[in-house]
C-alpha cells in the first residue's frame, strides 16, 4: 500500500505539448471536444505528446456479496461464477466487445463465494464473498487490503507486459447494493437517490433493495472521509479491487478507463484517498444507474458517450477505444497550418 503514498501528478509539460499540436491542426480550435482533452490526459499520463494506446487490456474483477441474501437482486450468487467463467473463457459479452478493438481480457477472482476450475481465471481470491453489509462490515481490514494490492500488483504485470491503456471491469451479482452505498455516502445523498434497479428488479425488488442500502449504512456507520475503511466496511472485493487499479494506473503511468457505475463509484473511492489519481482516469460512458453522473463528477471527469449504458464487465468502457483513435487518427495525420494556406485560428478570451 505504500505505492499509493508515492502517486505523482501526471507530467504537465507533456499535457500542453499535446494541446499545441492540437492547436496546430488545421480546424477551428478545440473542435475536437472532450477527445482533445483525453488525448492530452493521456499524453500527461505517458510523459510524452506521442500517444500510445495500441497495447490495451480490459480488467474484470470478479466477486461475490453477502447482501445477496436480503433479496436485493433477481438472480443467484452462483451466476458470478458461471459469468466469471464465460469470461474467462473468451465466451462473455466483454470479450464479444473487446475483440472488435483488439482489447485482451483478463478476469481475476478477487474474491467470489465460489471456486472456478479454469485456466484463464487469474486467481487471487481475498475473501469467499464479502459478509451481509446490512448486519456487519463487509470485509476485514486484511482482506480489504489485499484486494487493493490485487489490482495494483495486475497494473504492475499489464506495465511489465508493455499495455497502454487499461479498462476496469466487474462481475459480482448483487454489487450494486454496496456500490449505491458507497455513493450514498461520499456524495452525501439519500439511498433512494443513488440506488438503482441494476440487473432488474421488481418494484418490492426495489424497496428491499433501498432498504438493504440503509441498514447497510447505519449498522456500519462509514466515513467519506475514511475511504478505505469505507471500502471495508460496506464495499466489495472486487470493488476493492477496482480501486486497486486505479492507484495501480497512477503510479505505474498507465491512463485507466473507468466503464460503469461500479467501476466509478472504485474510481470515486480512489479519487477520496489520493486525489492526484483523477489525473490518471479517463470516463468512458455516463451509465444509467442513477449515482453514474453524480460518481463521475465525484472525481471530475466528463463522459463522451451517454446511451444509457449498464450491462457491467467493462463493456461499456471498451467503447471508448474506438472513439479515442479515431481521436488520434486527426491528432496525428491531418493536415496542420504550417503546412497550408488556411490562417491559424486565434484562441479567444
Amino acid at each position: 500500500m505504500d505505492r499509493i503514498q508515492k502517486i505523482v501528478p501526471a507530467d504537465k509539460a507533456a499535457y500542453y505539448a499535446a494541446k499545441a499540436r492540437w492547436d496546430s491542426i488545421a480546424k477551428p480550435l478545440g473542435s475536437f471536444g472532450l477527445l482533445e482533452e483525453m488525448i492530452q490526459k493521456t499524453a500527461a499520463v505517458q510523459g510524452t505528446p506521442d500517444v500510445d494506446i495500441s497495447s490495451r487490456a480490459a480488467v474484470v474483477m470478479c466477486g461475490d456479496h453477502g447482501v445477496v441474501s436480503e433479496g436485493v437482486t433477481q438472480c443467484g450468487q452462483k451466476v458470478t461464477a458461471e459469468c466469471a467463467r464465460a469470461i474467462a473463457e473468451g465466451r462473455s459479452n466483454i470479450n464479444a466487445v473487446a475483440a472488435a478493438f483488439n482489447t485482451e481480457v483478463i478476469a481475476v477472482d478477487a474474491g467470489m463465494a465460489a471456486d472456478v476450475d479454469c485456466e484463464g481465471l487469474i486467481k487471487r481470491k481475498t475473501v469467499r464473498g464479502t459478509r451481509n453489509i446490512t448486519v456487519e462490515n463487509a470485509m476485514t481490514a486484511e482482506e480489504t487490503e489485499a484486494a487493493i494490492v490485487t489490482g495494483i500488483d495486475t497494473v504492475k504485470l499489464l506495465a511489465e507486459k508493455g499495455v497502454k491503456i487499461i479498462i476496469t471491469g466487474e462481475m459480482g451479482i448483487g454489487n450494486t447494493t454496496p456500490t449505491a452505498a458507497v455513493a450514498s455516502v461520499l456524495l452525501g445523498l439519500p439511498p433512494e437517490k443513488v440506488t438503482g434497479r441494476g440487473a432488474g428488479l421488481s418494484s418490492e425488488g426495489m424497496k428491499r433493495k433501498i432498504s438493504a442500502v440503509k441498514r447497510a449504512i447505519e449498522v456500519n456507520k462509514p466515513s467519506a472521509q475514511k475511504p478505505i475503511e469505507l471500502l471495508r466496511k460496506i464495499g466489495g472485493a472486487e470493488i476493492a479491487a477496482m480501486t486497486g487499479l486505479f492507484f495501480g494506473g497512477a503510479y505505474y503511468h498507465i491512463p485507466v478507463v473507468i466503464d460503469g457505475v461500479i467501476s466509478a463509484a472504485a474510481a470515486a473511492v480512489a479519487c477520496c484517498e489520493a486525489p492526484v489519481c483523477r489525473e490518471y482516469m479517463l470516463a468512458s460512458h455516463c451509465s444509467g444507474e442513477p449515482a453514474g453522473k453524480g460518481l463521475l463528477e465525484y472525481c471530475g471527469l466528463t463522459a463522451p458517450i451517454n446511451a444509457g449504458l449498464r450491462l457491467g464487465e467493462g463493456t461499456g468502457g471498451v467503447l471508448l477505444l474506438p472513439l479515442l483513435d479515431g481521436a488520434l487518427a486527426l491528432y496525428r495525420n491531418s493536415h496542420r497550418f504550417d503546412e497550408t494556406n488556411i490562417e491559424r485560428y486565434a484562441e479567444l478570451t
